[in-house]
Parts: C-alpha cells; sequence; structure tokens
C-alpha cells in the first residue's frame, strides 16, 4: 500500500469510479427529464393519438359531456378505449368556443383560452370541423407507457454497462499511467543504492523524447551529482597517490643517507648534515602547504578581509622581487593605473598569490625575457583585475585546464626541489575564490603566459 505505483493506481481508480458514477447517474437523470419533456411536446402528442382520440370521443357522443370522467377513469367494459399517457392528464381541454371544459387539476374549468393559448392548442376537428381545442400544461407526476419505460430502461442498461467499460479502461490505464511514473522513480533508487556501494559508473538512464520534465529533471541532477562525486573521488585517490609519492622521495632520501652515515659509507659532515636538514625542510613546506590548502578548500582559513590599496600592494610585491629578476637578467616592469580603486581583500594573502605568481614566472621566463605585473578595473564591472605576464615557454594547450590541480606540473621531467612543492596555483585558487574573486591563465607556446584574477571592488571607498 505505500509503494507510489499502488498509491496512484487507488487514486485513478477512485477518481475514475467517481468521475464514471457521476456522470451516469446525471445522464440518466437528464435522459429520463429530457424524454418526457419531449413526449410532452405539441407536435408529438398528435402522434401518441390524443387527438384522435378526443375526435373519436365526440363523434360517438356528439359533444363533450363526461369527457372529465371519460380521462380520469379507466375505460369500463363496451366503453371506448382511451391512450394510457398519464395517471393524471397534463391537458386542458376546450370546447369550439375556446370555453375550457377540462383540465387536470379542475382549477380552469369555465374559463376561456387566451388568444395566444388557442394559437399554441392543437386542434380536434371532426368532418373537417374543429369541435375543440387541447393542450398541454406541466404535469407533475408523470407515468410513461410501457414502450417509454421500455426504451429508457435499456437506455440505463446501456450507460451502465458504457460506465464500466470506461471504468475499466480507465483503471488499467491508471496502471499504466502510475508504472510509467513510478518506474522511473524505482530506476532512480535502484542506481542511488547501487552509487551508494561505491559502484561510480553507474547514471540514470534518460530518455528524453518520453521523459517526465520532473523526472528527468531529478535524474539529470543525480548524474551530475554522480559526476561530481566519482570526480572528487577520483581526485582525492589521486591527490592521496600524489601526497605518497611526494612524501616517499624526501623521505627516502633522509633514510639512505641516514643509513649510509650509520655504515660509514658517508662520513659524519656538515655537508651531510645539511642535505639532511634541507630534505626536512621540503617535508614540512609540503606539510605546511597541504594543510593551507585543506583550509582555503573547506572555507577555514582566516582572512582579514578589508579595503586594500591594490597599487600600493603591487609595488611592494614588485620591489621584492626586483633583485631577483634583475640577478636573472629579466626586466620586471608593472602597469598600475593611478584611478585604480581599492579592493576588498586580505592584503597578506594577495601578496601571497602574487609573489606564487611571480616566482613561477621568474622559473619560467628565460634570461632577457619580461614580466608584467598589471591591474586593470574596466575588465569586469565591480571587480579589478591583476595580471602576471611573462615572455617565457609557455604552457601547451592541453596542460591548461590542469595548472590549478594539486602536484600537476607541465613539465614532468621538474623536479620537486627546482619547481616547488606542486600546490603554489592550487593554493592560490582556493585563496581568490575565498575572497569572491576568480583565477586563470592563458598562455602560448614560446610566447609566454599571463596569469590573472580578479577580487572585488571595496565598498568602503
Amino acid at each position: 500500500m505505500n509503494r507510489l505505483s499502488v498509491r496512484l493506481t487507488l487514486a485513478f481508480g477512485l477518481v475514475i469510479l467517481v468521475t464514471v458514477a457521476t456522470v451516469a447517474t446525471l445522464t440518466s437523470w437528464s435522459v429520463g427529464n429530457q424524454f418526457r419533456q419531449y413526449l410532452m411536446r405539441p407536435d408529438i402528442w398528435p402522434r401518441r393519438g390524443l387527438a384522435d382520440a378526443l375526435a373519436g370521443y365526440y363523434e360517438q357522443n356528439d359533444s363533450w359531456g363526461n369527457v372529465a370522467q371519460w380521462l380520469d377513469e379507466p375505460p369500463g367494459p363496451g366503453r371506448q378505449r382511451r391512450p394510457p399517457m398519464f395517471r393524471h392528464p397534463p391537458l386542458l381541454l376546450a370546447n369550439a368556443q375556446g370555453r375550457v371544459i377540462y383540465n387536470d387539476r379542475q382549477t380552469r374549468v369555465g374559463d376561456n383560452l387566451s388568444a395566444t393559448e388557442q394559437q399554441s392548442a392543437q386542434a380536434i376537428t371532426v368532418d373537417g370541423q374543429v369541435v375543440g381545442y387541447v393542450m398541454l400544461t406541466p404535469p407533475e407526476i408523470i407515468n410513461l407507457d410501457q414502450p417509454e419505460l421500455n426504451f429508457l430502461e435499456r437506455l440505463r442498461v446501456s450507460l451502465l454497462v458504457a460506465a464500466l467499460i470506461a471504468g475499466v479502461l480507465g483503471i488499467v490505464l491508471g496502471i499504466f499511467m502510475s508504472r510509467m511514473l513510478s518506474t522511473p522513480l524505482a530506476t532512480l533508487a535502484r542506481t542511488a543504492r547501487a552509487f551508494a556501494a561505491h559502484d561510480w559508473n553507474q547514471r540514470v538512464p534518460i530518455q528524453n523524447r518520453t521523459a517526465i520534465i520532473e523526472v528527468a529533471e531529478v535524474a539529470h541532477a543525480f548524474n551530475d551529482m554522480a559526476d561530481e562525486l566519482q570526480r572528487a573521488d577520483i581526485q582525492r585517490r589521486n591527490m592521496m597517490a600524489d601526497i605518497a609519492h611526494e612524501l616517499r622521495t624526501p623521505l627516502s632520501v633522509i633514510q639512505s643517507n641516514l643509513h649510509a652515515l650509520l655504515d660509514g659509507v658517508y662520513p659524519l659532515e656538515m655537508k651531510e648534515i645539511g642535505t639532511l636538514y634541507d630534505e626536512t625542510r621540503l617535508l614540512a613546506r609540503l606539510v605546511d602547504d597541504l594543510r593551507e590548502l585543506t583550509l582555503a578548500e573547506a572555507r577555514q582559513l582566516p582572512l582579514n578581509v578589508r579595503a586594500v590599496d591594490g597599487r600600493e600592494l603591487l609595488r611592494v610585491v614588485a620591489a621584492k622581487f626586483a633583485l631577483v629578476a634583475d640577478t636573472q637578467t629579466i626586466k620586471l616592469q608593472t602597469n598600475i593605473p593611478e584611478t585604480l580603486p581599492p579592493i576588498q581583500a586580505d592584503s597578506d594573502r594577495m601578496a601571497q598569490v602574487l609573489q606564487n605568481l611571480l616566482t613561477n614566472a621568474l622559473r619560467h621566463t628565460p634570461e632577457g625575457g619580461q614580466i608584467t605585473l598589471a591591474a586593470d578595473a574596466a575588465v569586469k564591472p565591480g571587480y579589478v583585475e591583476f595580471s602576471v605576464k611573462d615572455t617565457g615557454e609557455g604552457i601547451p594547450t592541453e596542460d591548461l585546464p590542469y595548472v590549478f590541480e594539486r602536484f600537476y606540473r607541465a613539465d614532468k621531467s621538474r623536479a620537486r626541489r627546482s619547481g616547488g612543492t606542486g600546490l603554489g596555483l592550487t593554493i592560490a585558487k582556493s585563496l581568490i575564490q575565498a575572497m569572491n574573486g576568480a583565477i586563470g591563465v592563458e598562455s602560448n607556446v614560446e610566447q609566454g603566459s599571463r596569469f590573472w584574477f580578479t577580487v572585488p571592488v571595496s565598498k568602503d571607498r
């Protein structure tokens, strides 16, 4: 009883039965009433022999005497048989002068027919002369003759059969519709259970032409969620593998060097101790980066967001890297408009992002190259765009979608010692998103790269 298909079937069946019963009852009553009114029409009465019967009575008796008794009482032996139409005949009978000689309640006997009534009345003729008028009056109780009763009975039976057929067809259609509604939901439930059992390839099949829009939307939403969860699981597995790989290298170096020192292969000198110390620093930096990335992605990294002067921030960061750029014979220039509005950001985290991008640019720009640090408030309304552009080696097109992923390297041969932990850009992306901004990259091989990010304009000017 708690299944959707059963409840829908019962609901369809109940609605259909109530509808069919109501329609059949109203139709039967309406047809019976309309049929009785049809039989009362003046053009129908002559066909039923009333005018001829009255004309025969007048011709036999040569007058209208005792016509009321003839109409109200059943005919006796030897008397003229009248047509049995009504228990109380709903008619009004007048003589040739228009004087009422009979009506069903005897309330108008002696009155004269009005001109309108005389025009609508049926004339009774004997030997070509009008001897009276008959007209119908609305009856209270109409008893039909047996043929009419048989007709109405056959009509009721036909309505009952039609109602039963319509009910059966409606219930069958209801079962079909309920199954059509419940089957996609049952499929969705089975897929969800399979997906919960870590069968990540499970998806809800969607037939766009026949699917119900709401059910299709739920299926699309489930499939999108499944894609995202599968992607997140793959990223989690890859991250765990990458972390294990990244930790294995310095740990292996430390372990092998310590083993060599213990075996006396390497002398216990400051140089060997320095090598071990460098590896521990790499491990500490990797752990710190992972912790910072986790906090940033969970939106739990403490941020001091306030109005910041973007021009001053760019000048300070450029000044820090000026000496490094000169040492590598790289030209570092800035493009900062004087009308740059203040931004809503954490100045320390902004400096961290800029320093990370500048470090990458210096690492990948050859001697004699150029790096441009710029800002522009006209690119996107309500935001300021900062960019770091270099004339370095560039990034292949196939690698551009992945540069902000954890531990991703376009140059697979570059060592961590010279290329960092591989988390800098991922941390930069998380920090910018935490400050309600966006980050991206544009690059062409042998033409350089341009990393950009946007942060909101401060409302506190």
